[in-house]
């Protein structure tokens, strides 16, 4: 399996968790919650599904709602197929997200963890917080190695964005501190003390509605209605 694949089948699961879904809706969030998924396709998404319902880890119903009812005879197609986590969907779910190897540190990938944050542990919050400071701290020595080395046979422009690169990962290292210092003063990210994980706000996935590193913040399109 593919490390983007393994993202993939990460983050339907944990939008899975949180209720029943179609594909489309599906692919909507992933598109608007998850900033790391703003452009994949049904080819993409559907034999992810099938290969997590052959696991086991979820099951498909028939659409149930009346609009798919009308909708479907109207349209001379199938009525939604509406995916379902399972128990043992659950419990995957739950050990993919205590994990705290170097995968989690990794730009995408970080990017779908953060985002069910609101469902992670307070101190496998901490170890991938602080795995990926140290990651991002690890690149920005490189990075000013590299430019120190090279730096009298780059144009202006080439260096201009050698800095622009290295000021980005400045601010997120400085972003990952402020989290990592609300962490161990038991804060949620508005400041007040957290009860836990169910003591912040999951309606995104991420803690406290902070917008979090790739956020897509574009209106909703519409899209397909493939099942």
């Amino acid at each position: 399996m593919s490390r983007r694949s393994g993202i993939l089948e990460f983050a339907v699961l944990g939008l899975l968790r949180e209720s029943p879904m179609h594909g489309y809706e599906l692919r909507k969030r992933l598109n608007t919650s998850l900033g790391v998924f703003r452009a994949f396709s049904y080819g993409t998404l559907y034999p992810c599904l099938k290969t997590l319902v052959a696991n086991g880890w979820l099951i498909e119903e028939p659409g149930n709602t009346t609009e798919d009812a009308l909708a479907a005879p109207l349209a001379g197609r199938r009525a939604k197929i509406v995916y379902r986590l399972t128990a043992e969907g659950k419990e995957h779910f739950e050990e993919l997200l205590s994990q705290t190897g170097p995968d989690a540190y990794e730009d995408e990938h970080f990017a779908a963890r953060f985002a069910f944050f609101g469902r992670t542990p307070q101190d496998v919050r901490m170890r991938v917080l602080e795995g990926r400071r140290s990651r991002l701290e690890e690149r920005l020595e490189k990075m000013s190695a590299s430019l120190a080395r090279t730096r009298e046979r780059l144009d202006d422009y080439t260096l201009e964005l050698q800095r622009h690169g290295m000021e980005s990962v400045e601010r997120e290292v400085r972003w990952l501190n402020e989290l990592i210092e609300s962490e161990r003063a038991g804060r949620d990210l508005r400041g007040s003390a957290s009860g836990g994980p169910d003591s912040q706000d999951n309606t995104t996935g991420a803690p406290g509605g902070l917008p979090r590193p790739g956020d897509d913040l574009r209106p909703d399109t519409p899209g397909d209605t493939a099942t």
